[in-house]
């Protein structure tokens, strides 16, 4: 899900004031998301609004069912006329998805959910959800594993209740989804050991972490303190460690190269990185990862380039999630008008970003 929006670039929303307004007449126009509940509603929704920092707005309730987030049982915002038919049976075997984790289930078993025959589900879901069932089931019983980590059941039972069948299968499958291993995440990151640097640079203060995987976190801020609280609420049990105080040159070392990169237009360093999201997530940063400096793509671009046309909002919900700034290039994506659309650390810096590419391109093409 997406993590805690900008609450000045939110209550600035237009759909901001509809929402505090509980204005019917947005009903079927878009839906708003609580990151906090993982809930989304229509505008005229009668539960107490959301603070702004924690909301985020889709067009469709299809995009915020793809984000991860789950209906309104108040205000039902599946039944909203713009929904169809085949919205609410892919909804409806999302659910059962959800409620059997710790089953296998085949396409049939879902297609009799969905009165569909395999073939239509697969295809249906992927429309609708952005990713395959099999994608879809797989993260949400990564959901349960780690719901019964943090809840502090012991890794062999959380494998077990989440479906795994064995530590071997769960050791192979999500890996790279917790970012670290089962025992560690049980404890909220702790026995690992993350190194962090930060730097003053071009674009405002830049923090940059790393795991022995590679690059965990990389993000702009006010400033070292709230940027130090940032890290620390991905990494509550963590061991935090000044690379000044831990003697990590390597971290220094890509720090500077960044900096470079930002000051001076110097090419972008390719580092190792540690990459945690759901899998329709990863496969967006994959993509950005494959865009050439100085050049950008539109949020249908990325869809389509994985394989999911009518997931353009989910595709962007998966950049404004990106921890990685700059190394993975969510700057490089736009709206297909050729705005800017939104950006995590605000525009100024992706046109910022933009505008360095753009002049090392033209360097380069000139040389």
């Amino acid at each position: 899900m997406p993590a805690i929006s900008d609450p000045d670039v939110i209550a600035g929303d237009p759909r901001f004031a509809l929402v505090r307004a509980r204005d019917r007449s947005a009903d079927g126009q878009f839906v708003y998301a609580v990151a906090t509940t993982g809930v989304f509603c229509r505008p005229s929704c009668p539960a107490r609004p959301a603070r702004p920092e924690n909301m985020v707005f889709y067009d469709t309730p299809a995009e915020a069912l793809a984000a991860g987030f789950r209906p309104c049982k108040r205000c039902v915002p599946t039944q909203a006329g713009r929904m169809d038919g085949i919205v609410e049976r892919i909804h409806a075997v999302a659910v059962h998805i959800a409620a059997h984790v710790d089953e296998p289930l085949t396409l049939d078993r879902l297609g009799r959910i969905a009165a569909m025959s395999p073939f239509h589900l697969q295809r249906s879901f992927k429309a609708v959800m952005g990713i395959s069932p099999r994608e879809y089931h797989a993260a949400r019983r990564l959901e349960a594993l780690k719901s019964g980590l943090r809840a502090g059941a012991s890794v062999l039972h959380a494998t077990f209740d989440a479906g795994y069948g064995s530590t071997s299968r769960l050791y192979e499958q999500v890996d790279g989804g917790l970012g670290m291993t089962p025992s560690a995440y049980r404890a909220g990151g702790a026995g690992e050991s993350i190194v962090h640097a930060v730097r003053h640079t071009a674009l405002g203060p830049l923090m940059m972490a790393a795991t022995q995987r590679g690059v965990c976190f990389v993000q702009f801020g006010a400033d070292a303190a709230s940027l130090l609280k940032q890290l620390a609420a991905e990494f509550p049990s963590a061991e935090l460690k000044a690379a000044r105080v831990d003697g990590n040159r390597a971290l220094d070392d890509w720090m500077e190269a960044l900096d470079a990169h930002l000051a001076r237009g110097e090419p972008r360093p390719e580092l190792p990185l540690d990459l945690r999201g759901t899998a329709f997530q990863i496969r967006v940063w994959r993509f950005l990862l494959g865009v050439r400096s100085g050049e950008v793509v539109s949020y249908a671009e990325i869809a389509r380039g994985i394989g999911a046309p009518r997931a353009i909002r989910a595709a962007a919900s998966a950049c404004g999630v990106n921890r990685i700034a700059v190394l993975i290039p969510c700057h490089r994506a736009l709206r297909s008008d050729g705005g800017l659309g939104g950006y995590r650390w605000g525009l100024e810096r992706k046109r910022s970003l933009l505008d360095i590419e753009r002049r090392q391109a033209e360097a380069e093409a000139a040389s």
